[in-house]
């Protein structure tokens, strides 16, 4: 887990994504690129890689937040409705501002998502069993719940299919001029950094945090419109990447414990190997053909989910 081994690593895949595709392209090529895979690599191969590290680290940062602020290692964008109510706003703003820029869909997912995971902390501020396992499980029924009334408006507006593509992450159409949206997600991640030692404290509860002169509600209301913001971005660009922020952070908290600042530069290196990893090997499984990232990470991720849940259940046996 030391930070080296992981930057290495990203290095290596990165090279390995750039010259992975239907268009050969070696990396002796780069002496002599042709027209065609110049614009091969311009268009389709540099701005996929650039999405898919923006997206690996804002998600698993974003994840590591939301943690952080539930107390819980089970809570994730995926797993409290975050995801959820992003993709009921892009379907309003599919309806009522159809034709608007890019900027705008995100605006109203931006707005959707916030008001979700405000709800869902309501929601987790009432209930009374704290169960580790048991608060993510009531924000699966939140997301279910919002994810049905989707695809019930979606079915009366003849937008089943305009919504499907939501469902599942997938970089193999974004191209330049397509991903850009993405960029937002950079100074909010730096955003994080700052706040990290505040959101550290807020972690630890209200009144503990009141009690050292920390202004919890507008830290916790900064991190969530953080993670609004990130998973709207993501959303809109790529689609839902399932997981993501849930197990990346759980592993580096494994291995480094719970201080957030401190973990922040290792979940974001492995949350970009990760999605770089899964992306590589959904590319070579069936190529030339390629399965969607939303599928792979859904795999794998929910793999390390269900480990970490026998894991836990072991460890208090």
């Amino acid at each position: 887990m030391k930070k080296r081994y992981l930057a290495l690593l990203l290095a290596v895949l990165s090279i390995v994504s750039l010259f992975l595709g239907v268009k050969h392209i070696s990396p002796l090529d780069l002496l002599r690129l042709s027209d065609d895979q110049l614009h091969v690599l311009w268009i389709s191969r540099v701005p996929r890689l650039i999405s898919i590290v923006i997206a690996g680290v804002s998600m698993s940062i974003v994840g590591l937040i939301m943690q952080q602020l539930t107390r819980n290692k089970f809570v994730s964008p995926t797993t409290a409705g975050t995801m959820d109510s992003a993709r009921l706003g892009v379907l309003v703003a599919m309806i009522a501002f159809g034709s608007a820029a890019p900027i705008v869909k995100m605006g109203v997912a931006f707005a959707f998502a916030l008001a979700g995971t405000l709800l869902f902390m309501k929601i987790l501020d009432k209930v009374k069993y704290k169960d580790a396992i048991f608060i993510p499980l009531v924000g699966l029924m939140f997301g279910n719940v919002i994810g049905s009334l989707t695809t019930f408006v979606a079915y009366k507006q003849n937008l089943i299919q305009n919504i499907s593509s939501w469902l599942q992450g997938n970089f193999s159409m974004v191209l330049k001029g397509r991903y850009e949206l993405l960029y937002i997600s950079i100074p909010l991640v730096l955003i994080a950094y700052v706040y990290a030692n505040r959101f550290t404290i807020a972690g630890m509860g209200e009144e503990f945090s009141v009690n050292l002169g920390l202004k919890y509600k507008q830290v916790v209301h900064i991190g969530l419109v953080i993670v609004a913001m990130v998973s709207a971005a993501n959303i809109l660009t790529v689609g839902v990447i399932p997981f993501l922020g849930l197990v990346v952070p759980n592993i580096v908290t494994m291995y480094r414990g719970d201080n957030l600042k401190d973990n922040l530069p290792h979940t974001a290196l492995l949350g970009a190997v990760f999605v770089l990893a899964c992306d590589i090997l959904g590319r070579v499984i069936i190529y030339p053909y390629e399965i969607p990232i939303g599928l792979t990470v859904g795999v794998i991720g929910s793999g390390i989910f269900l480990y970490l849940l026998l894991r836990r259940k072991a460890y208090e046996s």
